[in-house]
This record gives C-alpha cells, sequence and structure tokens, in this order.
C-alpha cells in the first residue's frame, strides 16, 4: 500500500469546509484539494510519495477517504482518474520536445531568476531582477499582476510557498521579503543576516522558511511572525543552497567551504556533515521522499547520499566544467554544468526577458531560463544556475 500524507494548511478547527476542485501534482506525485472554510479559499495536499505502476488504485482511494473527509463518494471516481493518470506519467518515457510559449517582456534590467507558483495551476510566474523589483504574471496571458519594491539591492533569490499564497524574495540588501499574491503587499520583512542572502526556500506546510547568506549562516523563521527561530552555524565559508525536505523535519545546506550540512529542523542542531567534494559545493537537494540527497559541486562532479546513513552512495563525474545545478528524483538525478566563458556569459547578462516553454503542447510542464548573480566576493565572475520545473495540470 502507498504510504499518503495529507497536509494541510493551517486554519481554525470545526469550521465546514467545502471543495471546490481537485489538481493533479505530478513532482511529488500527489493531488491538491482546493477547499472553502469560513469563506476563505484554502488548499491541502495528499502526497503519493510511493505511488508505483503496481499500486491498487481502488484500494488507494479507500485509504484516502477514510482519511480525509473532502473526498465523498461522490469525488471517488475523480480520484481515481487523478491516480491513474499520475501512474500513467510514471510509466512514460521522458523523451520530450519543447515549443516556445510566451516571451514576458520582464524588467528593465537583468532578470536573476524566475520561479512558477506551486498550487498546482501552476498559472503564475515571478521574476526578480537587477533593478531590485519582483513582479508577478499571468502565464497565459503575460499580464503584470503586481511589482514588489521595497528591497535596496538586486533581488538574487526568489520562490513561491508551496500554497501558493506568498512569495519570498532574498537580496543582496541582507534582508528577506514576504509578499501577499493577492494584494500585492508587504507582509513581513526578515533582518538579522550581516550579510547578502542568496538562497531561500518553504517548507512544505508553509509555516517556515530558510534564508541562507554569505554571512557563513542560514536561519530559520517563522512564516506568520517573521521571528527567527534558529541560525545554523557550522559553515565556514558562504551558503550556496539550502532546502528542507519533503516531511519538513531536515535541512540540507551547501557552502563554498565544500561541504553539505545536514540539520534537525525543529532543533535547529547539526546531524551530520557530508563531505568529498574537492571544492566549493553550489547546490543541494532532497529526492521527494527525503531519502537521498544530492549535491553539485565546482569539482566537477555530483554526489548522492543516503540521508540516513550519511554515506556517498555515488559520484557522478564526466563534466568539463563546475555543476551549478542539478534536480533530484528517486531514481535520476539531472545535473547542468558551468559554462565558463565570457560569451556565453554576455549572452545570459543581457536577456531582459523571461521566456516559457511548453512540453509537447500541452503546457504541463516548462523550462525555465537560467537564474545567476554577481558573487562580489570575486571567487568566481558570475553564478549561473538552471532550474527544471515541472507544472502539474488543472482539472
Amino acid at each position: 500500500m502507498v504510504s499518503m500524507v495529507t497536509k494541510p494548511r493551517p486554519g481554525p478547527v470545526g469550521e465546514k469546509m467545502k471543495l471546490k476542485r481537485l489538481l493533479l501534482r505530478y513532482y511529488p506525485p500527489g493531488i491538491i484539494l482546493e477547499y472553502v472554510q469560513d469563506g476563505e479559499l484554502k488548499t491541502k495536499s495528499i502526497d503519493l510519495l510511493d505511488l508505483s505502476l503496481d499500486t491498487n488504485v481502488g484500494a488507494l482511494v479507500e485509504e484516502i477517504r477514510k482519511a480525509e473527509p473532502l473526498i465523498t463518494a461522490s469525488r471517488k471516481e475523480q480520484v481515481i482518474h487523478l491516480i491513474l493518470r499520475l501512474q500513467e506519467k510514471l510509466g512514460q518515457q521522458e523523451d520530450h520536445k519543447f515549443y516556445l510559449f510566451k516571451v514576458l517582456r520582464a524588467h528593465i534590467l537583468p532578470l536573476t531568476n524566475v520561479a512558477f507558483n506551486k498550487s498546482g495551476s501552476c498559472d503564475k510566474i515571478a521574476t526578480g531582477s537587477f533593478d531590485k523589483t519582483c513582479k508577478l504574471w499571468s502565464v497565459e496571458t503575460g499580464k503584470c499582476y503586481h511589482t514588489f519594491r521595497g528591497h535596496t539591492a538586486e533581488i538574487v533569490c526568489l520562490s513561491f510557498n508551496l500554497q501558493s499564497t506568498l512569495i519570498a524574495t532574498g537580496s543582496m540588501d541582507t534582508t528577506a521579503k514576504l509578499w501577499d499574491i493577492q494584494n500585492g503587499e508587504e507582509v513581513v520583512v526578515l533582518t538579522g543576516h550581516s550579510a547578502e542572502i542568496i538562497a531561500l526556500s518553504f517548507n512544505t506546510t508553509g509555516d517556515r522558511i530558510i534564508t541562507g547568506s554569505f554571512d557563513h549562516t542560514v536561519a530559520v523563521w517563522d512564516v506568520g511572525t517573521g521571528r527567527k527561530l534558529h541560525t545554523l552555524i557550522g559553515h565556514r565559508a558562504e551558503i550556496s543552497s539550502a532546502q528542507f525536505n519533503w516531511d519538513c523535519s531536515l535541512i540540507v545546506t551547501g557552502s563554498m567551504d565544500k561541504t553539505c550540512m545536514l540539520w534537525n529542523a525543529v532543533t535547529g542542531t547539526r546531524v551530520a556533515t557530508l563531505t568529498g567534494h574537492d571544492d566549493e559545493v553550489l547546490d543541494v537537494c532532497f529526492d521527494y521522499t527525503g531519502q537521498r540527497i544530492a549535491t553539485s559541486s565546482a569539482d566537477g562532479s555530483a554526489r548522492v547520499y543516503n540521508a540516513e546513513t550519511k554515506k556517498c552512495i555515488a559520484k557522478l563525474e564526466g563534466h568539463g566544467g563546475e555543476i551549478s545545478k542539478k534536480c533530484g528524483q528517486v531514481t535520476k538525478v539531472i545535473v547542468l554544468t558551468w559554462i565558463n566563458t565570457a560569451e556565453s556569459f554576455a549572452i545570459h547578462y543581457f536577456k531582459f526577458t523571461a521566456l516559457l516553454y511548453s512540453q509537447d503542447e500541452d503546457r504541463t510542464c516548462f523550462y525555465v531560463l537560467p537564474q545567476w548573480f554577481s558573487n562580489f566576493l570575486g571567487s568566481r565572475a558570475l553564478y549561473m544556475r538552471k532550474t527544471l520545473c515541472g507544472a502539474p495540470a488543472a482539472h
């Protein structure tokens, strides 16, 4: 039987809830429930992390119905259909063609990063720029919903929360800000780092966010209050990447000190230091089950670690340059190499637009242009990153 986790958004208990629609999430496998409670639209997710081609869908749906009161008998066939689509996706060969879907003339200065919302419909995109602003766009029409202003230096990282109600922006001004997607207003400012913030990530329940900084630390914050809960101290150089695992129990951090560290997300204590790279660790990530950790490095290699034993179980070699980004699944890791030529960097530097590419013309998956930013410490001229984002289809 598939292990199933239901993750509601925090809210009042005991009020009547009405299901509005179900959204399919391909990665990681799951179903998003949109419902109304006390007049407010909310979401919760049913995570199906162990779903396989051999899973008994009928039995799984019965298990879901017992655990989730929003899934009534009238919704049973719809849920079965969605899970069958997830199974079908698991069995597909990953040989896709992409076509240009839309060009967003976004900012007057270079873009540093882009991100899709994560609610299941993937109908919004956020862009950050050297012009110190973040903009929120409609994927379908290209309309700009909001321009978020307030940072005093360039925005170098941004992220939606999983519920797609907030956008977080991190800046070279040493602060991070949380913004309300609906009204475009600043919700809270996260202050406390003594140097630039270059990485941030929400946990999956949306009540915590982490920020990584050139001050060698990672901070854990309460999203609702903006209060700093923990400061993760241990790295001896700039932070390059930080991420929660899916069940919010662990945090992984990568650093220019050539190491990756694993932390208890609740207590803020260090669990382990993962070593082996011969140069700066540029990116880290969990797979969606939380059983594997992948790292990429300036030494030209990527490594995969067992999160439980903390042992390196695979070393991926073959790139001729630095590996700046990777994204991990349970059985596969994608690594993207550093392009170490001035000409290549110039091409990316002068792209002030965001290009969206749709997979196989069905708009269920998108390719997002590189995000990069200046490393003012001079260890390299530019830090270029690429992200592959899966966009679940709405129903």
